[in-house]
């Protein structure tokens, strides 16, 4: 006698086919999926600049001088130099990297290194094990894997690109490829993987909660500096506009400047940083401009040099500065504060001071990257007072963190007790 099994219901039958497609979707091969996830992590805006290169060389002059090889050399020196290559043109060697550019490889690898992460979210121990203790070499082997996927690749674009003429640094785009995709992929990764979420219940909450005001700091004031200088480009505009007339271009000539300013503005956001905290910029040897003094001399043609400030003394302007950041910095710890759980004074003071003291450092360290050498003579030496910058950021932003995430707690405490305020805040929690 034969027994028949039952039929199976449409239920059943189109759950397990969905978990057929997830663990299909979710246990890829590691080593290819993670290599290859890398080289197409750097590939990605590899193809875009050189599309970009070829399109800016048809819009410059119909494509009468020059080669199609030498518009893709052209965008792929521009990746290069996103990744901190550097690069020499007519024997003038120009070191400042356009951190634009560099944005767009960073998203590039966070999205790709999401995707892996997702592919390989079934490999290894699972959370229950992981939580128990277990050790879990998944993550790290894909980061490693996704790193030299992206290295190759850089390492051979450099090789194709570098010229006698050109030379480009290869250890510099190297070493810069394996930040890149160390600080952003392998966090992507875990993300993607689902460990990070349980790696981050792992950690004691005074540490998630500080990470959290030094985000919201850290973002706040990037607005903050980026608000400051779009403002003052806006404010004077027409400078700007006579600047591009100037350089005498067509309409394709103005585009490719427009997007040449593009890839700056984030550079231009950190040097309007360094103006707030007060330390300043040079843009050559024995300038500054800084809110107590702008000492200028002969500028290039660069639109969005139409945003600096007159030259001269400003007192009063650096009396106004002065203490921006700082209060920037307790508005962003205070707005933190109140959507984290509820702690004793002395907690949101340590959560406050080390959070801002954190994105002081983050942001010292983003500054440094923004500046070097941009032309010939004094504009070899560009940029922000890294060292001062980051003084002041420590200072200004810790104490903002402190005071901010104090004011939060004690109007948390006792704001209901004053005369009007308990009821106001009584009428915003009812829906």
């Amino acid at each position: 006698m034969t027994l028949l099994h039952p039929p199976r219901s449409s239920a059943t039958s189109s759950s397990t086919e969905a978990d057929v497609r997830r663990r299909l979707a979710t246990r890829r091969p590691l080593v290819p999926t993670a290599t290859l996830g890398g080289a197409i992590a750097a590939a990605g805006p590899l193809l875009v600049l050189l599309a970009v290169g070829v399109v800016g060389w048809f819009l410059t002059d119909a494509g009468t001088h020059g080669s199609p090889s030498g518009a893709l050399r052209v965008g792929a020196s521009g990746w290069l130099l996103a990744h901190g290559s550097g690069i020499t043109i007519e024997g003038v060697r120009i070191t400042a990297v356009p951190l634009g550019l560099t944005l767009l490889a960073a998203w590039s690898v966070w999205r790709v290194g999401h995707r892996v992460g997702e592919s390989i979210a079934d490999h290894g121990p699972d959370a229950g094990r992981i939580q128990d203790g277990e050790r879990d070499w998944t993550v790290p082997t894909a980061a490693l894997l996704f790193v030299t996927g992206y290295v190759l690749v850089t390492v051979l674009t450099a090789t194709l690109t570098s010229t006698a003429a050109t030379v480009p640094s290869t250890p510099r785009a190297v070493g810069w490829s394996l930040l890149l995709t160390t600080l952003v992929g392998l966090p992507a990764i875990a993300a993607g993987s689902g460990r990070a979420a349980v790696w981050v219940t792992l950690l004691p909450p005074s540490v998630r909660a500080a990470a959290a005001v030094c985000r919201s700091l850290l973002v706040t004031w990037l607005v903050f500096a980026t608000l400051a200088w779009v403002v003052a480009l806006v404010a004077d505009f027409a400078t700007a506009a006579n600047i591009v007339s100037q350089l005498d271009t067509g309409a394709g000539d103005a585009a490719l400047v427009s997007a040449l300013s593009l890839t700056a503005a984030p550079n231009a956001t950190l040097w309007s940083s360094a103006y707030l905290l007060g330390p300043g910029f040079t843009l050559g040897t024995g300038t500054v401009v800084g809110p107590a003094a702008v000492v200028l001399g002969p500028l290039p043609l660069f639109p969005l040099l139409a945003a600096l400030p007159a030259a001269g003394l400003g007192d009063t302007v650096a009396v106004l500065v002065m203490g921006t950041p700082a209060v920037v910095a307790a508005l962003a710890a205070a707005r933190a504060h109140r959507r984290l759980p509820a702690v004793t004074w002395d907690r949101a003071a340590v959560r406050g001071g080390v959070g801002g003291i954190l994105a002081g450092f983050l942001l010292g360290w983003l500054t440094s990257l923004s500046g070097g050498a941009v032309g010939p003579g004094r504009l070899q030496a560009v940029g922000p007072f890294s060292a001062e910058v980051l003084l002041h950021a420590v200072a200004a932003l810790g104490i903002g963190g402190l005071v901010g995430a104090l004011g939060a707690w004690w109007w948390t405490e006792h704001g209901a007790r004053i005369p009007g305020l308990g009821r106001l805040r009584a009428a915003r929690r009812t829906p």
